[in-house]
């Protein structure tokens, strides 16, 4: 096999799937639970964007700033999960950047 043709079939693949990886950031599902009592927006890359809890679940008091903190715990968690993630596959990979 032609090793030159099998790296730039690898830079087309990684030029791919960077470009999927940004059209998926743009998107939004909706997930919801309870009847749609909680429902959570994430984007195409797993960032949450919003929850609403239904206000007869919580003190109506407190629902605006427990949405607000759930939301934080949680985009801190999957950060935390990229990064653990990124150094599992650098280590796999040997250091080269591969478009996972």
């Amino acid at each position: 096999m032609n090793i030159q043709k099998m790296l730039k079939q690898a830079q087309q693949m990684q030029a791919k799937m960077e470009v999927m990886q940004e059209e998926l950031a743009q998107k939004e599902v909706l997930g919801a639970s309870g009847g749609g009592a909680v429902q959570v927006t994430l984007s195409g890359k797993h960032d949450m964007k919003a929850i609403t809890i239904d206000a007869s679940l919580v003190d109506p008091a407190e629902k605006e700033m427990l949405e607000d903190m759930i939301i934080a715990a949680f985009n801190d968690a999957k950060q935390k999960a990229d990064a653990l993630n990124a150094d599992a596959m650098s280590d796999a990979t040997g250091g080269m950047k591969l478009p996972f």
